[in-house]
């Protein structure tokens, strides 16, 4: 063969992978370089060379690994390549930590590893809405939690609110008991069991069903969350909870609460707040603790209602409180969860029509809601209504992964309903199993920051 003819059938390979690339989507010309330049310099332990690689950045979307909707279509080979990058770049972080080579000094490994964790970003999980549902959130925890992949920041509005608040008030001991032991089981069944004739008693011609009332409510954040504040929490678990609530007034906006905005503020208050339902709970004050340790009202006059109604997923607050930009979501939401579905369902053109769309939508009703808001100004019942339709229709409820349910176990009916014990179990086993299917899809995403986590509490330096 002529010298012509072998630098064509090369070309020709060149092409026919980059349309195999551009086809599934992936950058592979990238990441296959990315990942020989880190190999090259490992092989010849040049650590001066791995520096200057790792210096061009490690980052969680490279040529597209992040994309939750190209992983769904990745093939065998594909995913293989990514999880063989990941792990090289991994090692490398791990090799410039543990080298005692003087040709880097301490002080440059550590600009490297905290300019890196930077640039990285953190991930989050958020927990949305859930209704009756919330069992679902336990299930997505205990997935997560199984592989060691259970982000430090958690967010919780409603229903979600009360996993996260469960979660955040436990020693690491209590965590693992409840989430891999016995305790989960217990608390559960005692809690339905003590609860199966506090709701509101259904009358034979009303078409509702029957709903939990306040004390309900009450005593469920009591059985399910220590009496502790947001700073007293985060000392004893190391997770950053956040809690959504919405002003119970249309003046003033969403209050995320957490250990740093309102670190005196106590979770059990914060948590009924969140799960307030307008119209089926009544509005709460929150309580925080004096200087003097004894429990306070919290902005005094001011009531909050359901979480879910002006910020269910807070993506943007963690972003600027913690450096997050990568997130996780527990979406089941029931007002909302038939349209996210759709969404998942939808192939590729598909969702970036529906994502057109909805931005579309967003921007109308951003541009008409002056005018309804003026318009219902003198009936404020029917202002209120305005005001919260406005807050659900404008949120975003997806996220960089969406982990949403499988089954239909609770008919719309029931969302504020009591479950028997059997359905709770059976959220909860819907909950492992979604997760389970994104397990390789998360830790690919979260696989570099464990290691520049890990490399950072060596050196003695702050995460977050």
């Amino acid at each position: 063969m002529s010298s012509l003819s072998v630098n064509n059938a090369i070309e020709q390979t060149k092409q026919s992978g980059l349309k195999k690339a551009k086809a599934g989507g992936y950058n592979l010309r990238l990441i296959r370089n990315r990942l020989n330049a880190v190999k090259a310099a490992r092989q010849h332990h040049d650590n001066r060379e791995l520096l200057f690689v790792i210096n061009e950045g490690v980052h969680g979307n490279l040529g597209g690994i992040g994309n939750a909707d190209l992983f769904k279509r990745a093939t065998q080979e594909e995913r293989a390549l990514i999880r063989e990058y990941l792990t090289e770049t991994t090692l490398a972080l791990h090799d410039l930590a543990d080298s005692k080579s003087p040709d880097i000094s301490r002080a440059e490994k550590i600009d490297l590893f905290r300019r890196a964790s930077q640039c990285y970003g953190h991930t989050a999980l958020m927990l949305s809405g859930a209704g009756s549902l919330t069992p679902y959130h336990i299930g997505v925890i205990q997935a997560l939690h199984l592989h060691d992949l259970l982000p430090r920041v958690i967010s919780g509005s409603s229903g979600g609110a009360l996993v996260a608040g469960m979660l955040g008030s436990r020693s690491p001991a209590e965590l693992h008991a409840i989430l891999e032991g016995d305790d989960l089981s217990a608390l559960i069944g005692d809690t339905l069991a003590n609860l199966e004739n506090d709701a509101q008693p259904q009358q034979r011609w009303s078409l509702l069903p029957r709903l939990h009332t306040e004390e309900t409510l009450k005593r469920i954040v009591e059985a399910w969350i220590p009496d502790l504040t947001f700073g007293e929490a985060f000392e004893l678990s190391g997770i950053t909870i956040n809690i959504s609530i919405t002003p119970a007034s249309i003046v003033g906006s969403s209050r995320l609460l957490n250990a740093t905005t309102s670190p005196h503020v106590f979770i059990r208050e914060a948590v009924r707040a969140s799960c307030s339902v307008p119209g089926v709970f009544p509005p709460v004050e929150l309580c925080a603790k004096g200087y003097d340790g004894q429990r306070r009202p919290y902005i005094g006059g001011q009531k909050w209602v359901d979480g879910s109604v002006g910020l269910d997923l807070p993506s943007r607050r963690l972003g600027r409180l913690y450096g997050v930009n990568h997130f996780i979501t527990s979406q089941t939401n029931p007002a909302v969860l038939w349209a996210v579905k759709h969404v998942g369902n939808a192939g590729p053109n598909g969702k970036r029509a529906i994502e057109w769309a909805t931005d579309v939508f967003r921007a109308n009703l951003k541009a008409i809601q002056p005018v309804t808001s003026s318009l219902t100004a003198r009936f404020p019942w029917i202002k209120a209504v305005n005001h919260m339709f406005y807050s659900v229709a404008g949120q975003e409820y997806t996220a960089d992964i969406n982990i949403l349910p499988g089954r239909k176990i609770l008919g719309i009916h029931e969302v504020l309903s009591p479950i028997t014990l059997q359905q709770a179990e059976a959220l909860i086993s819907d909950g492992r199993k979604q997760t389970q299917a994104q397990i390789e899809l998360i830790r690919n995403c979260t696989m570099i920051r464990k290691a520049l986590d890990q490399i950072l509490v060596r050196y003695g330096q702050e995460i977050i």
